[in-house]
């Protein structure tokens, strides 16, 4: 069951057994919330959340204008961070656990976890890479095919879940989106919370409050996360969006209607 948009439900008592399995199998959980646009400033005061303490971010997506890979549970991205190597990753999803094959779920490279929100979870497997120090720069500016940017592993992760004919180099780049996240311990909280604000193009953005832990402890985590952010004030009825979702629907947009034009 894929993370949902729109007002939080409760997960049926088959959704629950279905997310105790994949939690079985998953080497950790990502348990996150969107703070409503209009919920933010406040929820930035009521956290002691400090801006100045954020890392900045750029991302890169990769897909074609119709977005064909995400319609294949493909995502494929790459990352500038401040003061930080770059990083790439191809991600896979949804996916259960016991179903992918040994060698593959063996790699120190890949990371099976699942993300949930209010109302919805979803199960992926991601494939990380480390590219060059001026591989993000070079391929955006045009100087590099997007293939320099993935290891051989990540290009046969993707090969073997990518539409047939779409290689690497023939996907559009979407983006960059710029962002802030910022890794803080609000007081009276015990776990280590992350804040991440994307700065969409059109001037619209997403928070998303995020904590991981083991997959054992998720639903005490969840449950002693909720009291904390509803007793500081915290809304946690809002619209819950996917930052990765919005993204690529706002870039393809704009790449279909650049296309259209010339």
């Amino acid at each position: 069951m894929p993370a949902t948009s729109g007002q939080p439900k409760r997960l049926s008592d088959a959704d629950l057994e279905q997310l105790l399995a994949l939690m079985h199998g998953a080497d950790s959980a990502e348990l996150k919330l969107t703070v409503p646009d209009s919920e933010q400033r406040s929820a930035v005061a009521a956290l002691g959340m400090d801006p100045l303490d954020a890392q900045i971010r750029q991302v890169y997506f990769f897909d074609t204008p119709e977005l064909a890979l995400n319609q294949h549970g493909l995502v494929v991205r790459a990352r500038r961070v401040q003061q930080r190597p770059n990083d790439s990753v191809v991600k896979l999803r949804p996916v259960v656990p016991d179903n992918l094959p040994d060698g593959l779920r063996k790699s120190k490279d890949l990371v099976v976890e699942v993300d949930a929100m209010p109302g919805g979870y979803v199960c992926s497997a991601s494939m990380k890479g480390s590219p060059a120090a001026d591989g993000v720069k070079a391929v955006a500016a045009g100087d590099q095919p997007i293939r320099k940017l993935f290891s051989k592993a990540q290009r046969a992760f993707y090969a073997a879940h990518a539409p047939d004919g779409l290689g690497l180099d023939d996907l559009a780049i979407l983006g960059p989106i710029n962002l802030l996240k910022l890794k803080f311990s609000p007081q009276g909280y015990p776990r280590r919370l992350v804040a991440e604000l994307w700065l969409y193009p059109d001037g619209s953005r997403i928070l998303e409050l995020s904590t991981k832990c083991a997959p054992a402890e998720a639903f005490d985590v969840a449950a002693e996360s909720r009291a904390f952010l509803a007793a500081q004030g915290v809304d946690l009825s809002g619209e819950q969006q996917t930052k990765t979702s919005t993204a690529l629907k706002f870039f393809s947009r704009n790449l279909k209607a650049a296309t259209a034009g010339r």
